[in-house]
C-alpha cells in the first residue's frame, strides 16, 4: 500500500510540473482555484484544522468569518502551488517582478556587514518566490536544509527544483546542517529557515497568540554561534499578481543571559514577529496542522537530547508545503521532507 501511495504522490507532483508549468498563467490561477475551492467544500480534517488555527489568530471572528478565512486560505495555498510548479519556466524579469518586500534596507545591511543572515519565515506566502528573488533580483544565493522523504525521486526532485532556483538544499539528517549553516554564516552567506513550527520535540516554548507553542531553538542559535543577522520576513499577497514582504528589523542577541535564556528571547521575538504578518494576512498562513501544545499529542523527547541536526533549526523545506497531493484530506502533516 505504501509502495501505491509513494507511485501517487509522486505522480501528482510530476503532473504539477509537468503540465502546470505549460499553462498559460490566467487558467493555471483558474486551476488553483477551482481545486481549493473543492477541498474546501470537502471539509477535510485539514480545512477543519485551518479554520481552528485561525480562530487562535482571530478569536472573536464568527463561524461564517471562519469559514471564509478558510476558503480564501485554500485559494492561497493552491495559488501556492500553481506559482511553484511555474516558477522554473519564470524569466528573470517575472520572478524579479513578482516579489515587492518592505524593508530591504535590513537585508542589505546586515549582508554589507560580512557577518552572515538568518533569515526566519513563517508558513507564510510563498517563500519559494522570495528565495527566487533573492537570488534573481538581488544576486544572492542562499543555503536551506531539507528532509528526506519518501519515495527518494520525490526528494532528489525537490532538491534539483530549489538548486534550479539558486538554492543550496542541505540535507536535515546526518547531523552535518548545522555546521555546514554555519560556515555559511561565517563567510557572509544567506542561510533561509521556515521557523514557526518545530518539528524536533527540542523547540523552544514561545507564546504565539495567546497560548504556548514551541519554535525551533535554530535560528537564535545560529545568531549567537556565528555572529549572525537574525532577521524576521513575512510574506502576503494581495489582488495584485506581485506578492509582499517585509523584512523586519534585526532580532538582537540579548546582552546577557545563558544561551538557553538568550535563545528564549530570541525566538519569542520571532514569534512576536510572525504574529504581525499573520494577524494582518491570516488567509496567507498556510497551518493546515496542528500547532499549539494544547493541541498537540505529546511526544517523546529523543535519546540523548538535542541532535546538532535538529538544532540547525527551522523546518526542512523538501515539499513546498504538507499534504500537497490531498490538500484538505490530513490533519497531521506528510510534508515532502517532514517527519513528525
Amino acid at each position: 500500500m505504501s509502495g501505491l501511495r509513494d507511485r501517487l504522490t509522486y505522480g501528482v507532483y510530476a503532473a504539477g510540473w509537468g503540465a502546470v508549468k505549460m499553462l498559460p498563467e490566467p487558467v493555471a490561477v483558474r486551476l488553483g482555484r477551482a481545486v481549493a475551492d473543492i477541498a474546501w467544500k470537502r471539509r477535510g480534517k485539514a480545512v477543519r484544522r485551518l479554520e481552528s488555527n485561525y480562530a487562535r489568530v482571530l478569536p472573536d471572528a464568527t463561524p461564517e468569518r471562519l469559514a471564509e478565512l478558510s476558503r480564501a486560505g485554500m485559494r492561497s495555498y493552491l495559488r501556492y502551488w500553481m506559482e511553484s510548479f511555474r516558477l522554473p519556466v519564470w524569466s528573470e524579469e517575472r520572478i524579479r517582478n513578482g516579489f515587492e518586500p518592505e524593508g530591504q534596507e535590513h537585508l542589505r545591511e546586515a549582508l554589507a556587514s560580512g557577518r552572515g543572515v538568518v533569515a526566519a519565515l513563517p508558513h507564510l506566502g510563498n517563500w519559494d518566490l522570495a528565495g527566487a528573488w533573492a537570488t534573481t533580483a538581488l544576486g544572492i544565493p542562499f543555503t536551506t536544509v531539507a528532509e528526506r522523504l519518501k519515495p527518494e525521486k520525490l526528494f532528489d526532485r525537490f532538491v534539483a527544483y530549489r538548486e534550479g532556483l539558486g538554492m543550496e538544499v542541505l540535507p536535515h539528517t546526518g547531523g552535518a546542517a548545522f555546521g555546514t549553516l554555519a560556515r555559511r554564516l561565517r563567510g557572509g552567506g544567506l542561510v533561509c529557515l521556515v521557523a514557526e513550527r518545530d518539528l524536533s520535540a527540542t523547540g523552544v516554548e514561545v507564546d504565539f497568540f495567546g497560548d504556548t507553542t514551541r519554535m525551533p531553538a535554530g535560528p537564535a542559535l545560529l545568531a549567537q554561534h556565528t555572529g549572525a543577522v537574525l532577521l524576521p520576513v513575512t510574506l502576503w499577497y494581495d489582488e495584485s499578481p506581485v506578492m509582499r514582504g517585509r523584512i523586519h528589523p534585526p532580532v538582537e542577541v540579548p546582552a546577557s543571559g545563558t544561551r538557553a535564556e538568550k535563545t528564549s528571547v530570541m525566538t519569542q521575538a520571532l514569534a512576536d514577529a510572525f504574529a504581525t504578518g499573520i494577524a494582518d494576512h491570516p488567509e496567507d498562513w498556510h497551518m493546515l496542522q496542528r500547532l499549539w501544545l494544547a493541541d498537540l499529542e505529546p511526544r517523546p523527547a529523543p535519546a540523548g537530547g538535542e541532535r546538532p541536526a535538529e538544532a540547525a533549526g527551522g523546518e526542512p523545506v523538501s515539499g513546498p508545503r504538507d499534504e500537497p497531493a490531498r490538500p484538505g484530506e490530513r490533519d497531521e502533516p506528510v510534508r515532502p521532507g517532514e517527519r513528525s
